[in-house]
C-alpha cells in the first residue's frame, strides 16, 4: 500500500516502484498455507497481488482494502477475482472465511482492537488470522531522520505520525482479549532493499511518508529529501541501492 500527500493511495507508484510489498509478502502466504477451496479474506489487499497468488493454490480469495484507488487497480489487474473497498477497523462481511490475512497492512490501522474485533467477526470457528506488518522499532533511523529534518521548520512529526508498530507482548495480549489463541508469533529485523537503486528512498517517501510533508512547498520538500537521504546515507545505503531498516511483526493466531 502506497500513500500520496493529500491522503490518497497511488497504486501506478505502487506498482512500479514499490512492488517489493506484494514480493516479499509471498513468505507470509507461505504460513497462511492456504488450502484447496478454503475461504480467505486478504485485508488490505493493496492491487491485488497476493489474492491472485491464493487463488492460485487453490483457494477461493477475497481482497478488501480502504482505498478506493488501490481496489480500482486490483480489479483493472484481476478482472475475474473479487475486490471490495472496506475500512480494516469496521469491515463486516455478509460471509464467514476459514482465514484472514494480511501483508504489510495492519500498521496503517491506528485502532489494532477494532480490526481485531473485525478480523474476528469475518472468522468461521477455528478460523485462522495470519498476518505480517511493521513491529516495534520499524523504520527507525528513517523516522528518527525525518523527525529531525522537520523540526527545522518547527514541524513535529510525532503529531503526524500514521503508523502503529506493537511489540508482541501488546499485540499478542490484544488478540487473546478478543478471542484468539497465538499460535506463533516473531519479531525480527528484516533489512528490505528499495526499488530504484539511487531514488529508492525518494520513492518510498513518495510511497508511505507524504503526510509529514504535506505543508511544504515543493522547494521545501526537495530540501527535506536530500537532508534526509544525507542522514541515512552511511547507514542505509550500500552504495548502489537503499536498505530500509525494517522490523516485522508476523504472526498466526486461531480462534479458540
Amino acid at each position: 500500500m502506497n500513500k500520496q500527500v493529500n491522503g490518497k493511495w497511488d497504486a501506478d507508484h505502487y506498482d512500479s516502484n514499490i512492488s517489493y510489498v506484494s514480493r516479499l509478502g509471498k513468505g507470509v502466504v507461505g504460513l497462511l498455507a492456504p488450502k484447496r477451496n478454503e475461504r480467505i479474506l486478504d485485508l488490505g489487499c493493496g492491487t491485488g497481488d497476493l489474492v491472485q497468488e491464493i487463488v492460485q493454490l487453490g483457494a477461493d480469495c477475497m481482497g478488501i482494502d480502504g482505498s478506493e484507488e488501490m481496489i480500482a487497480q486490483a480489479r483493472s489487474k484481476y478482472p475475474s477475482l473479487r475486490f471490495a473497498v472496506a475500512d480494516g477497523h469496521t469491515f463486516r462481511m455478509e460471509e464467514s472465511f476459514d482465514a484472514v490475512f494480511s501483508n504489510a497492512a495492519l500498521h496503517w490501522m491506528t485502532e489494532p482492537e477494532r480490526v481485531i474485533q473485525s478480523v474476528r467477526l469475518a472468522l468461521r470457528e477455528h478460523g485462522r488470522f495470519v498476518a505480517e506488518f511493521g513491529g516495534k522499532g520499524n523504520i527507525g533511523a528513517i523516522a528518527q531522520a525525518i523527525s529531525e529534518v522537520l523540526g527545522t521548520w518547527g514541524i513535529d512529526a510525532d503529531k503526524l505520525n500514521p503508523w502503529y508498530f506493537p511489540a508482541i507482548g501488546t499485540y499478542s495480549a490484544q488478540l487473546e482479549k478478543h478471542g484468539f489463541e497465538v499460535c506463533s508469533m516473531e519479531h525480527y529485523d528484516r533489512p528490505t532493499p528499495l526499488d530504484g537503486g539511487v531514488n529508492g528512498l525518494r520513492y518510498w517517501l513518495d510511497a508511505f511518508a507524504g503526510m509529514f510533508f504535506v505543508n511544504l512547498d515543493p522547494e521545501q520538500r526537495e530540501e527535506a529529501y536530500v537532508r534526509c537521504e544525507q542522514l541515512l546515507h552511511t547507514q542505509l545505503f550500500d552504495g548502489e541501492r537503499w536498505i530500509a531498516d525494517y522490523r516485522r511483526l508476523r504472526f498466526a493466531a486461531t480462534v479458540i
